[in-house]
């Protein structure tokens, strides 16, 4: 299948590593022009190099914290002076801390909404007037958690603003419509990732636990019987985020091996 992506300008927030590079990479791997950006530079030359390695398209790199709406400008305007404007936008932030409600004061909540909230918006609203101005109509993908349909234990705060994210994006694809601007969310359930490993680490030793004790039993919580790859993750994000999709918006669409039992 033709995608569709072939010197399309892509920007990929928080792509230094995890879902985000994945993403980077597959879009790459289309011929897309891609734009990679993360906190760290050393990380994201890392992954700079590692994409053209496996393509023979290097992205170009910038620095943003995507708490910060003067990185998000910079970024944004880089990624369109450099590839001539901007096609494709993916949103993605690192995950929020663990714990329940009683975990987080005032300040817990708003760098939580920050970070995962917030964030988004003003992604979203920095890139609309290029992508309203792309030829062939604008893409966003967001990328979210299972959550979005099924809270997940002791993540309260990525529970309620990947729900706002998914609200988000439902809403706007009402709006966007006239624009030729598709909008879906992705929403990952256990993908083999740093972040992942991080959170069974954590649980291990809250329940004095091993990791491979944590990490077989969720294994075995999936009707699929193992965590995804990244790659598997990329693929359907990319689909969503390419001109071979033409009719699919507003849609959050699960990438979680049949976890989430609703339907």
């Amino acid at each position: 299948m033709n995608l569709g992506l072939e010197n399309k300008s892509v920007f990929v927030a928080a792509s230094s590593k995890g879902l985000g590079k994945a993403i980077a990479l597959e879009y790459a791997r289309e011929g897309a022009n891609v734009t990679i950006a993360s906190r760290d530079m050393a990380q994201l030359e890392a992954a700079r190099d590692e994409i053209a390695s496996a393509t023979g398209h290097a992205p170009h790199a910038v620095l943003l914290d995507v708490r910060n709406a003067g990185d998000i400008r910079s970024a944004i305007r880089s990624a369109a002076e450099r590839h001539g404007g901007l096609d494709v936008l993916v949103t993605n932030a690192g995950g929020p801390p663990q714990g329940g409600f009683e975990a987080f004061d005032d300040a817990g909540w708003q760098s939580g909404f920050e970070l995962t909230l917030l964030s988004v918006v003003r992604l979203i609203r920095e890139a609309l007037p290029q992508l309203r101005s792309a030829a062939d109509g604008g893409r966003i993908v967001n990328v979210a958690s299972m959550s979005v349909k099924e809270p997940i234990p002791n993540l309260i705060l990525s529970n309620v603003f990947r729900a706002g994210v998914n609200s988000l994006a439902k809403s706007l694809s009402l709006e966007l419509a006239p624009d030729r601007i598709l909008i879906n969310t992705v929403a990952p359930g256990r993908i083999g990732t740093d972040r992942i490993t991080q959170l069974d680490s954590q649980r291990a030793e809250r329940e004095n636990r091993t990791l491979e004790q944590i990490q077989q039993a969720a294994n075995a919580a999936i009707p699929l019987g193992r965590a995804g790859t990244p790659e598997e993750f990329a693929k359907a994000a990319v689909f969503l985020g390419s001109f071979a999709n033409t009719y699919i918006t507003g849609q959050s669409l699960l990438v979680d091996g049949g976890t989430v039992r609703g339907l």
